[in-house]
């Protein structure tokens, strides 16, 4: 009985990992909801993350091993994002008519007070300017409603995904006459953002990689941990408020912000003019150039980890 259960857990094992390697995709459906959000999955390997013609804090190139993942096709867009926003909303969107307690428990994000969207589209667009904290909690409502643990990628996890392979500055190439293709940037955006999927994916079927809008990672920023990063599977686990790292550029950035080295970190101008205090925890109103995409490992956590990724208190912000 015991060799047959090893053997079953081997196969599936051997299976999930081949899943992944394979890069096949799914479609997650969200339980109890009429909506859904589709996943790739990206292979283990290993790759040249930064740029020695680039930033500072690109340098040095390093080299750097990951284990496989899967990671959202799009961005988070507001037809997902919303519903976590406003109970009414996801009461609407809820089979029945009801929102089942576990994830009624989770805490949602204080209603902003003025239009997240700036006026720039709401149906197929990517969701912005929520704080990092708000993703994440995004992520355990996500866990709540399908029992898969998803989170924001590491910054390395993200490099990787945005290259599919390549060690050019873009997904595609060196040349920015094609960027146009691949990207919602500062030269073809007309200043706002662009419903998800419009422009061409990198080889790993990811769109939107470059522009549109800058993506979350899980990492706290600093410009010298390329320096001494792990080798493997790296996280620069986020201890204070500022900055985290920010991933892709965005719709009002120039070509050489949408590379898929380019860094940026979070700060806290993005909170400038919120009149609150403290301020939100929430939102980022001088920020609508930011948003993110999810991650799922391909080994999932252990349920105390899955928790202590969760449920980290916010910090204050004065």
């Amino acid at each position: 009985m015991k060799r047959k259960l090893a053997i079953l857990l081997f196969l599936a094992t051997y299976n999930l990992y081949s899943y992944a390697q394979n890069n096949s995709s799914y479609t997650q459906n969200i339980d109890g909801t009429k909506l859904s959000f589709e996943m790739k999955a990206i292979p283990k390997g290993t790759f040249d993350m930064g740029d020695d013609q680039g930033n500072p804090d690109e340098k040095p190139i390093h080299k750097i091993t990951l284990d496989g993942f899967w990671i959202g096709t799009y961005e988070v867009t507001w037809d997902l994002f919303e519903p976590f926003l406003y109970k009414d909303y996801e009461v609407t969107q809820s089979t029945g008519g009801k929102v089942p307690p576990n994830v009624d428990a989770v805490t949602r994000p204080t209603k902003p007070y003025l239009d997240m969207t700036f006026g720039m589209g709401k149906e197929g667009h990517p969701a912005i300017a929520m704080t990092h904290y708000n993703a994440i909690q995004f992520c355990k409502w996500l866990y709540e409603r399908t029992g898969v643990f998803y989170r924001l990628p590491t910054e390395a996890e993200w490099e990787y995904a945005c290259r599919a392979g390549s060690t050019s500055k873009y997904t595609f190439g060196d040349d920015e006459k094609n960027l146009g293709d691949y990207a919602w940037y500062v030269a073809n955006s007309d200043g706002v953002t662009h419903k998800v999927g419009e422009k061409k994916p990198n080889a790993w079927g990811l769109f939107d990689m470059h522009g549109n809008v800058s993506e979350w990672t899980y990492d706290q920023y600093d410009e010298k941990f390329y320096a001494s990063s792990p080798q493997e599977n790296p996280v620069n686990k986020p201890t204070k408020l500022y900055p985290h790292s920010v991933r892709g550029g965005a719709y009002d950035d120039e070509a050489m912000a949408v590379r898929s080295a380019s860094r940026l970190a979070s700060d806290p101008t993005w909170k400038q003019l919120d009149p609150q205090i403290p301020k939100s925890n929430w939102w980022f109103p001088e920020a609508p150039f930011v948003g993110f995409r999810v991650v799922r490992p391909l080994t999932p956590p252990s349920k105390a980890e899955i928790d202590a990724y969760y449920d980290q208190p916010p910090i204050a912000d004065k």
